[in-house]
Order: C-alpha cells, then sequence, then structure tokens
C-alpha cells in the first residue's frame, strides 16, 4: 500500500504552523443551542477545575478526580482536554495548564512497556505540536513512536498490548483498544518519510480486521495469538463480559480507529470494516441511545451504562460519515452527543470536579461503575467541536 502524498508531506511539507486560536463565536455551525450550551459547560467545568490539578485524573471517586502521578494509561486526555478548551475558548489560560500539564508525560517516551502511547502522545503532544508549531512537541512524540514499535510481533504482524517485552504473559495478546494508538505511527511516518512506521499501523490493523472482527460487525475486548509463531489462538475477554460478547467502548475503539486508519490510508478494506462496526453499534443502541457497557452481556440493554463509549463512538461516526459521505452517521453522532449532553452531564452536582457521569470502566472488575472518566471528557468536548467548530478540530486533529 503507498504511502499518500498527503500523508507523508502532511501540513507544509510536515512542519505544523502556530496559527491565532479563535475565538469562541468562530466557525459555529448552525446546530441546536443545546450542544453549544454543553460545550460552555464543558469550559466553565475545566476553568473552575484545572488551577487545582497537579496529576493525572484516571476517575472520580465520590465525584472528585482520582490522580496517577505518571498518567497511567490515560495521562494524555487530561493535557488534551485543556489544549482543546483553549482551541474552543481562546482563553490562553487553558493554553498554559495544558502545556504544563504535557510536559509532565516526558518520562513516558521512552517507555516501551505499553502500547497506550498513542493515548497518551497523540491528545497532548502531537496536538501541542500542531497549535503551537513548536518542535520540542514533535520530536517528543517522534520518541514515543519509536517506543512503540519495540511491541510489534513481526510473525504475528500485530502490536502487543500488556506487559514487559522481557515478560512471556500476555506475549500474545492483542486488544481493540490498540486501534487508536495506531495514528501515533502514522504521524511518525508522516513527518520522518519513514515508512517503516506506517507498515507497522497497517499491518496490526489489517491483522484486527481479519481475526477480531467478527462477521455480524460486532468485537471481543482481546484476541490471543501465539507470540511464537503468530498463529491465531482465539477471542478473549477482559473488561467485556466474554469472549463472545461485545464491549460497547472496544467497538467505539474500533469505529474511530478504523475510520482513521482509512484516512491515513486510503485504504477502502478499513473503511468498509468501520461501518461494519457502526452499523452493529447503532444497531445496538436503545432509543436512549447511551451505549449500556457491554452490548450482549445478560441484562443488556437494561444495565450500567458507559457514556465515555458513546461519545467515542460519536466521534468516530462524524469521521465516518465524511469518509463515506453518508449523513446519517452523522445524524447517529449528533443524537449520541445530545442523549449524552441531556441525561449523562454533571449539571446536577455542585461537588463534582468532571463533566460526564455515567461511565463505566471495567465491570466484571467492578472497578469505576458508572463513575466519570477523562476519555469521556476529552471526546465529549472532541465531538462538540467536530459539530460546533470543524475548522478549529481539522486543525488539532490534522483531519
Amino acid at each position: 500500500m503507498e504511502l499518500s502524498r498527503r500523508a507523508m508531506l502532511g501540513t507544509t511539507a510536515g512542519a505544523a504552523a502556530a496559527f491565532t486560536v479563535a475565538g469562541p463565536g468562530s466557525a459555529a455551525a448552525a446546530e441546536p443551542p443545546g450542544f453549544e450550551a454543553t460545550a460552555q459547560y464543558a469550559i466553565a467545568k475545566l476553568r473552575a477545575v484545572a488551577p487545582t490539578i497537579t496529576a493525572f485524573p484516571v476517575g472520580t471517586k465520590f465525584e472528585k478526580w482520582t490522580y496517577s502521578t505518571d498518567g497511567d494509561w490515560v495521562g494524555g486526555f487530561w493535557p488534551g482536554s485543556l489544549l482543546l478548551a483553549w482551541l474552543y475558548s481562546g482563553d490562553e489560560r487553558f493554553k498554559d495548564y495544558g502545556l504544563d500539564s504535557a510536559r509532565k508525560l516526558a518520562p513516558r517516551q521512552h517507555d516501551t512497556g505499553t502500547h497506550d502511547l498513542g493515548f497518551l502522545f497523540t491528545p497532548s503532544w502531537i496536538t501541542a505540536w500542531r497549535l503551537t508549531g513548536d518542535p520540542f512537541w514533535r520530536d517528543g512524540a517522534l520518541r514515543a513512536a519509536e517506543s512503540l514499535t519495540k511491541r510489534y510481533n513481526a510473525n504475528g504482524r500485530f502490536i502487543r498490548a500488556w506487559g514487559a517485552l522481557d515478560s512471556p504473559k500476555n506475549a500474545g495478546r492483542v486488544i481493540m483498544d490498540t486501534m487508536m494508538n495506531l495514528d501515533l505511527l502514522t504521524f511518525a511516518a508522516q513527518q520522518t518519510g519513514n515508512r517503516g512506521y506506517l507498515d507497522i499501523a497497517v499491518a496490526h490493523a489489517s491483522t484486527t480486521q481479519q481475526h477480531v472482527v467478527r462477521p455480524d460487525g460486532s468485537t471481543p475486548h482481546v484476541f490471543d495469538f501465539d507470540p511464537a509463531t503468530g498463529a491465531p489462538i482465539g477471542p478473549n475477554t477482559v473488561q467485556g463480559y466474554s469472549p463472545t460478547s461485545c464491549w460497547s467502548r472496544g467497538q467505539a475503539w474500533g469505529i474511530y480507529g478504523f475510520t482513521t486508519m482509512h484516512r491515513r490510508t486510503g485504504d477502502p478494506g478499513f473503511l468498509a470494516t468501520a461501518r461494519k462496526l457502526a452499523d452493529f453499534a447503532l444497531s445496538a443502541l436503545t432509543a436512549d441511545q447511551v451505549p449500556v457497557w457491554d452490548y450482549r452481556a445478560p441484562q443488556a440493554p437494561d444495565d450500567v451504562k458507559d457514556a465515555s463509549a458513546g461519545v467515542i463512538m460519536a466521534c468516530g461516526l462524524l469521521d465516518l460519515a465524511k469518509a463515506t459521505r453518508q449523513p446519517r452517521y452523522a445524524e447517529r453522532a449528533r443524537r449520541i452527543v445530545d442523549a449524552v449532553s441531556r441525561t449523562c452531564l454533571t449539571t446536577r452536582s455542585t461537588r463534582a470536579e468532571a463533566v460526564v457521569a455515567r461511565c463505566t470502566r471495567n465491570r466484571p472488575s467492578e472497578d469505576g461503575v458508572e463513575i466519570s472518566l477523562p476519555y469521556a471528557d476529552y471526546y465529549l468536548l472532541e465531538a462538540l467541536m467536530r459539530i460546533l467548530r470543524p475548522r478549529e478540530i481539522a486543525k488539532a486533529l490534522d483531519l
């Protein structure tokens, strides 16, 4: 597969130009006032909470953020939210808070013990480079991409999800989440001209497409391979109900991730897979438009919700609508964002530090059931900007 001219050259031959952040009235679409009100609520919440936060939010307990000092796997979402708030509002304080937070991720550039380097560096360092033009951010993201390549298993053509490289435990384990880490590699290919990064991203996406996506468009959370030979073993799960179920957030990662891989490569197969996953998830949504934590859990659809899966899916659907020229995907995305805005925000609480409620981190472990999560706040703001500020978000995400 040839790396497209656009992907290889990027913006102005691979160098981002700093630009003036627009004010709140810029490029606003003629959307219902509810979306604007939700965005304003998110901005106000971030403005109130940001001065008090010195580490990385990972989830809430009794409506207050709990923290990780190194970012865990979610560290990119807090600085990413602040940078999007800067982009949306023009408030320079968000820029300062966001860049200060992103700098704390610097030690993770060299972390070869996780596949989540895309989650850590794409919404934070890559966005910072695109918005400021400072090569410090670009260079750090490239080092993170190089670290991610160390987890590639050439025999199985996949990126190992979990575990230290010298540990046999989980050595052949692939998870749906990794589809969202691949854009760090496409960025590295774009910026360096080294298509080896792209080859790994394409190989992993192709392996996921071939072995993990079921014929009906559903997905398991986990798929195991023999790490020595690369031979497929079969589906499994950690955060889903069972190996045969469909964890809704993993499905959302897949919709967004395959659409992004199509956008970066032009591969029609990735687009077809994204549509397949989207059509399954949309058929599984109930009238309230907020995903249940697992579409095939025994009590679904009358089970606990995961609003984070909804806003992640909404971002993917808005991207998919453009790629397919199918307005129905955008319409469904707007319905999801509207539902989250009406039924899943923290507006009734005076103590809540997050924006989105009713998120579920790990139902089988009873870990974080219907709490707030930093990636829910990030993807809600991204979805709102895709709707209300399309030109601005395109600069941040290279759409």
